[in-house]
Order: C-alpha cells, then sequence, then structure tokens
C-alpha cells in the first residue's frame, strides 16, 4: 500500500484488500515485486563513452574520459546526457544512483535539476581535479573548495538531492587540494565522501610516486582526513593488510565494480574475503567504465568474480547488495534500500520469465530462488517489467 510517496502497509494481496478497501489496485501476477535497485558509484558524464575499446585505466581516462567530460562545460549538453542517464537508469530498474559529476558547475546543477524533476534520490558531486588533467578540467584547491561548497548549499539535502565531496582520485588531486577537501568535509560531516582507491597496479605505483611519504595508497587519503565511515572508495581491489584493516576500522565502505574491473582488466575484487569481517560493501556499475547500466548484469558479473576467487554467491546475498547493503553503504538504509512501512517507495517489478530462455531455466525450477537466479545471470531492461519512483510509476513511461 502505497500513500503520498511511501509505503504505508505490506502484506498479502487479500490482507491489503481487505484493510484498503477503497485503494487502487495494481496486480502484477507472478512478477517479483522488490525494493529499487541502488547504484552507488557511477560517473554520469561517461554515458556516451560507454564500451570504448581496448585501453588500460589511465590511458582510457586521457584518450576517452577527459575530452568527453570537458564537453559538460556546456549547460545544454550536460542537461541532454543527464537526461539520457537517468533513463536508462529507470528502464533498467535503478532508483537511486551515486554520482560523479565533472569538474563544471553546469554538470552537477544539470544532474540535480533533471533528478529533480523525477523526484528521484540521488547523490552526486563536482569532481575535483587541480594536476594531471587537462587544462578544460583543471581546477584549484581555492576553487575546486569553493565550488563544492557553493553546489552543496544549493543542492544537498534539497528534497531527495544530497551532495557527495568529491576528489577523483590521488592523481588528480594535489596535497593542497585533498586538504581543502578535508576541511570542507569538517565542516558538513553529515555529506559523503566519494573517490577511487587501488583500482589498477599502475595506479597503485604513480600513487607511490606522488606521495612517497605516506605509507600506502589509503594512508594517502587518511593523512588529510578523508577516512571514516561516510567515505565510500570504488575498486579498492590491490588492498593491503594494513589498509584492509584501516578501513574496517573505519567503517568506510568499498564498492565492487565487476563489470568495470572486467572490461579495464583491473583484477578481481575479494568479496569474500572483505566482507567477512563486517566491512561495508556495496556494488555499483561504475558506467562508463563498466561496461552495462543493468544492476542485473552487475550482479551477474559479481557473481563470476567471486566464482573465481572460490566462493559461490548466494541469489539472496546478490540481491541484497543491488538493494539493502547498497542503501547501507549509503546511510540511507532507513530511507530505501528494502520493502517495509514508512520505507520510500521506490519499487520495481520484476518479470522471472521476460524471455525465451530465462523462462524455460525458470520453468524447471525447484525452490524460489533457483527461479530468481536465471534473470540475475541472463536479464536485462526486458526484466524490468515496471518501476515506481517515490509512489510514481515511470516504466512503462508516460506519455
Amino acid at each position: 500500500m502505497l500513500q503520498d510517496g511511501r509505503i504505508v502497509a505490506c502484506g498479502t494481496a487479500e490482507d491489503l484488500a481487505a484493510k484498503y478497501p477503497d485503494s487502487e489496485r495494481d496486480d502484477y501476477g507472478r512478477s517479483l515485486i522488490l525494493a529499487g535497485f541502488i547504484d552507488p558509484h557511477v560517473h554520469y558524464p561517461q554515458t556516451a563513452i560507454i564500451a570504448s575499446w581496448g585501453k588500460r585505466l589511465l590511458d582510457w581516462l586521457n584518450d576517452y574520459t577527459f575530452p568527453e567530460e570537458a564537453k559538460f562545460s556546456d549547460p545544454d549538453y550536460a542537461s541532454c546526457m543527464a537526461r539520457q542517464y537517468l533513463r536508462q537508469l529507470i528502464d533498467h530498474g535503478t532508483t537511486t544512483v551515486c554520482t560523479y559529476c565533472t569538474s563544471h558547475a553546469a554538470s552537477v546543477d544539470a544532474f540535480f535539476v533533471e533528478a529533480e524533476r523525477l523526484n528521484m534520490r540521488v547523490l552526486a558531486g563536482k569532481t575535483c581535479m587541480d594536476r594531471n588533467v587537462p587544462d578544460a578540467l583543471r581546477d584549484t584547491p581555492t576553487s575546486g573548495y569553493q565550488d563544492s561548497k557553493s553546489l552543496l548549499e544549493k543542492w544537498h539535502n534539497k528534497g531527495r538531492l544530497s551532495y557527495v565531496i568529491t576528489p577523483r582520485f590521488a592523481l588528480t588531486s594535489s596535497p593542497g587540494q585533498l586538504e581543502q577537501l578535508g576541511q570542507l568535509w569538517s565542516e558538513y560531516p553529515e555529506c559523503l565522501l566519494q573517490t577511487h582507491l587501488s583500482e589498477q597496479l599502475e595506479e597503485i605505483a604513480e600513487v607511490k610516486r606522488l606521495f612517497p611519504a605516506a605509507r600506502d595508497y589509503l594512508d594517502v587519503y587518511d593523512g588529510f582526513g578523508l577516512v571514516r565511515e561516510r567515505s565510500l572508495f570504488g575498486h579498492a581491489i590491490h588492498l593491503n593488510d594494513r589498509e584492509q584493516a584501516r578501513l574496517r576500522d573505519a567503517g568506510s565502505a568499498l564498492i565492487h565494480c565487476p563489470t568495470s574491473n572486467l572490461f579495464i582488466g583491473s583484477g578481481l575484487f575479494d568479496m569474500s574475503g572483505l566482507k567477512s569481517p563486517g566491512q561495508p560493501v556495496g556494488l555499483a556499475t561504475d558506467i562508463g567504465g563498466g561496461s552495462s547500466y543493468s544492476m542485473l548484469r552487475t550482479m551477474a558479473a559479481a557473481y563470476e568474480i567471486s566464482q573465481l576467487k572460490g566462493h559461490a554467491l548466494h541469489p539472496s546475498q546478490l540481491v541484497w547488495l543491488a538493494t539493502s547493503a547498497n542503501a547501507r553503504t549509503l546511510h540511507l538504509d532507513s530511507s530505501i534500500g528494502n520493502l517495509a512501512p514508512e520505507r520510500e517507495a521506490d519499487i520495481i517489478v520484476l518479470d522471472l520469465y521476460s524471455t525465451e530462455s530465462i523462462a524455460a531455466r525458470a520453468a524447471r525450477a525447484e525452490s524460489f530462488w533457483e527461479e530468481l537466479f536465471p534473470t540475475i545471470m541472463m536479464g536485462d531492461d526486458r526484466a524490468i517489467e515496471a518501476v515506481w519512483v517515490a509512489g510514481r510509476q515511470l516504466k512503462p513511461w508516460p506519455d
């Protein structure tokens, strides 16, 4: 039962019909109703360069990412790409996203304006970079701080919008900029902070060269007060024992980006090894290094990587990662990520028989989880039968 954008009650169709006899009813038959997918690490400005061929991380940034991100100084272009990206999200059943924008304020404004129009719960921030990037993307420690603060005060907690303090990573932020962003975070400690950590070995070696006094990659961020409970670290593949212990102690979240890690050849995230000690872990597409907008495809890739690490993730764990676990990493688990009274009504309907191949396998299932698993492994946007955002149906899209 939905009212004013929230879930009022849950139960069987018969029980709810008896309790709320005058309510309008939508019947989805044998389809699965669940909380909308949550994607905690993406780059919406990379929408146009998804699936770009054949590069390692640093080459990929220089050859594809930075030239595309330079276009977001144009507010009209930023608005067009924000609309295109958010429509892809809804089509694929993702109702909340945490995204990097570009270094241009226009890219942040465009994203929040479009998300506000759809009444989506989203998180985003200006990507701060003051070195090792083209001039068209470079800010300064002072301008990065001032722009971020202005955007934060403009958008944070406006409706369903949240601002995230966003240094891209240690290679593109000088010590001066990291210090300034640490200062900004101390002024607004309720915000999240997102960045990248230990994605590729070449990256780690370059960080060591730029910060020779640091004990390791994580220590760079720690030295500027950027490692704590509301930190989001994307990738985190090549961590040493000290880094793992420090991340657990701080309560920082690690965001696993499996299709991106496979596509760019970064390595295999150790889901079972990192998760077992109680480390908060999320699951993300990492568009556009990631090669699919679909959290179903992302779950499938996480399963495959975990198999290579000697551990088979259960379908329940995969769905939990894409919903409740991701809500927890974003510190939004009291609002989204589950179907329960008082939660915000971000809901998707999953067709477990969306294609002939999936239906053939699901029909032979002897349990619910066995019936769901083919959709996780082979499903795409065709499996997303309906999407509701804050209690309003967006898929199928209104005329």
